[in-house]
This record gives C-alpha cells, structure tokens and sequence, in this order.
C-alpha cells in the first residue's frame, strides 16, 4: 500500500487539476458566447472594421477670438490630433468662440427676434473634414475649459474633398440638446449618443451655446469613430429618443420647409371659404397679434388652412423682424423669391450662416437685396464673394 500511495496522490492531483482547467475553458467559453452575443444584439451587423480620425481641416466658422494672422484661440487649432487634452486650463492652442455669457443678448445693440423657434439654441457654430467618409458610430469632443457649449451635432451627405459637385446636400442632426453647464470646467471627454444615418459623412458641423457658461468654452480636438460599410439593422429594439425629432424633419415630413414656400403659399390652392366663423367676429389687428408668436414653419402651415388667415399670414407686417438663420440648411434662391412679396417693410433681417455652398447665388440675394428698403443687414454671407461677415449696411 505505501508503493501505490505515491502514486495515486499524483494521479488524483493530475485529475484535480484537468478538471479544474476544462471548468475554466468552459466559463471562458461560456463568457466569450455570451459577450459575442451581446454585441450581435447591440452593435451592427456585419461587423467591419472601426476608423477612428482627427479632423483634417477647418472649412468654415462663424467667429473665433482669435486673429486671422494668429494660431492662438482660433478655430484652426481643432484640426489634427489634440494639442492640450487631458490637461486643464486656459490654454492658447484651442479654437474659442468669440462670445459667452448672456452679455450678448444684453447689449443695447442685440435685437431681439420674434419668429425664431424655441428649438433653436445654436450662436456659434464650426465645420470640420475628416479624410475618409464613414458612417458615424461615436464622436469624441475634446473639452479643456469650461466644458458643456456644444448643443448640437450635424453631419453633411456632400463629400467637400469629391471633385464633382453633389447632385444634392443634405444635412441631417445626429444629436442635439438645450443648452447646459458641466459641473466642473476641467477638461473632459464629451461622447454624446449619436444616432445612426443613411450615408457616410466626412464633414461634421458643431454648433455651440455658451449663454450658461462663466466663461469660454475651449475645444481641443475633434475624433470621429466610424465604419466605411454601410451597417444593418441591430437587433435589438432601440428606443426613439424625442429630442433626436428636429423641426427641420417635421418640415420635410409635412412639406411645410422654408424651401416648399412655392406651394405653401399658392393662393390657388385654396377654397373660396363664404364664411370663417368667429374670426369674422374678431378685429384684423388682433388676428395679426395672435399670428405673431408663430415661428415662420407654422406660419406657412396656417396660410393653407383658409383664405382669411392666408392674407394674414402674407402681410407685411408679420415679416418686420425676420431671421432665416435656423433655415440655414434649406434656403435657398427660390425661397427668397417667394418671400421678397412679403418683405417689403422689414426692419431687421437676419440672414447669419445662409448661402453656403451655393444654396443662395449671388444673383438670387441680389434680386432680394434690391426689393428690401431701409434694411440693415447682419453677418450675412456672400458665398461667391468669399466675404465672411457684412455688419450694419444700409441699402
């Protein structure tokens, strides 16, 4: 018996540590399934190959407090891997937007316009190009001061580095949300919940809001996560998030966009109502105020209802203070066209951020330009003329 002891200790332990070893491939095994099909449910499928890139260029913006001549708090500091990320502070190599607080809307020199939509948060904005187009699954905003600006992310069909022209731009929000104010103003890593689109993208467009923040808000890099094939449906069941619904889509939806101003307001269109109820009853220039507090989209959706509030919604007063900036993506030469009937007695006319990429031609803001009479003019934008800015000018 002393012989065979030996041995079988050594044959038990053998035994004891075979089965400890096929209990820990079989976990493991059990664990890499399960993890395989977590990410079947959760991620695209086919699964391909994530590119993750720094924005290769600067193509536009709409100010920076910087000068031109300098690299110093200018926009152009956001091309290219970041330069100060993870540090905090106030630091030289980030682009910052000219403006922050509330001191903005407080001035003597803002004015204050009635027919903007309440949706409509954004005060700066910047573009960025990346090389390749992908598909966006992640966007990594780099924040090194005073975090939280960012309230809207926009990603464009149009390829700006494609030598032929898109037969069609379009530019769809990816995300979006009201203006906040991080808890602390050190550096993070902003990576909102994106939602999936349609078509690969390398221009992304940041929108920011600073109206809550202490003081500048300091971007440092861009990074876009995304795959070069065109990704199935998930799985999984995912969740409507009613903050992903812009207004810009119910306008496409119900045609009701600034660009769809021909039929909106085709006079022919409507019936010859006899009677129109109690609006017979109330004085014109009640119907005129109550009309008032209508963003422009719900005033042209009014115009089709009858032929009443249709030769209210086209008078010239309702068009005394206008803003075209929130329709920046949809206006266009016919849509100036269509409004120039209405706009013969504007004051103020906002035109900030319009006319990129040849949406409005020189010619079509021009026939406009002339029909306006005493209008002042605010950061409007000359898109052949390459002129950037153009400030209180009389016509």
């Amino acid at each position: 018996m002393s012989s065979w002891f030996p041995m079988l200790t050594v044959l038990s332990m053998f035994y004891y540590i075979c089965l400890r070893r096929r209990a820990r491939l079989a976990s493991r095994g059990e664990m890499i399934n399960s993890r395989r099909a977590i990410e079947s449910n959760s991620r695209a499928l086919p699964m391909s190959i994530e590119v993750v890139q720094y924005a290769k260029e600067v193509l536009d913006f709409s100010s920076h407090y910087g000068s031109e001549n300098s690299m110093s708090y200018t926009m152009w500091n956001l091309a290219g891997p970041p330069n100060v990320y993870p540090s905090s502070g106030d630091f030289t190599q980030t682009a910052v937007f000219r403006t922050y607080g509330n001191w903005w809307h407080q001035s003597s020199s803002s004015s204050a316009f009635k027919r903007t939509s309440p949706s409509f948060f954004s005060l700066d904005y910047v573009e960025l190009a990346f090389e390749e187009p992908v598909y966006p699954t992640a966007i990594h905003i780099l924040e090194t001061y005073h975090p939280g600006s960012v309230v809207k992310i926009l990603a464009c069909s149009a390829n700006p580095y494609s030598q032929t022209p898109p037969a069609e731009v379009r530019w769809e929000t990816i995300w979006s949300a009201e203006p906040s104010r991080a808890h602390s103003p050190q550096a993070r890593q902003f990576t909102p919940c994106i939602k999936e689109i349609d078509f690969p993208t390398n221009l992304l467009r940041l929108e920011t809001n600073s109206s809550l923040l202490d003081y500048y808000s300091e971007l440092d890099a861009v990074e876009l996560h995304g795959v070069k094939e065109k990704p199935m449906l998930s799985l999984k069941i995912a969740t409507i998030d009613m903050s992903d619904l812009d207004e810009d889509e119910y306008d496409d939806e119900d045609g009701c966009g600034i660009d769809c101003l021909t039929n909106q307001f085709s006079s022919s269109s409507l019936r010859d109502w006899t009677s129109n109820g109690y609006f017979d009853k109330l004085p014109y220039e009640l119907i005129q105020l109550i009309i008032s507090h209508l963003a422009l989209p719900d005033l042209c959706r009014l115009a089709q209802t009858c032929k009443l509030l249709y030769q209210h919604c086209c008078d010239p007063l309702q068009y005394t203070y206008l803003s075209l900036q929130p329709y920046w993506a949809t206006l266009t030469d016919a849509s100036l066209e269509y409004l120039l009937p209405r706009c013969t007695l504007v004051q103020w006319l906002n035109l900030s951020w319009t006319g990129n990429r040849g949406f409005i031609t020189t010619s079509g803001f021009s026939r406009f330009a002339v029909c306006i009479h005493s209008t002042v003019l605010r950061a409007c934008k000359y898109p052949e003329a390459r002129l950037k800015t153009l400030k209180s000018v009389w016509l």
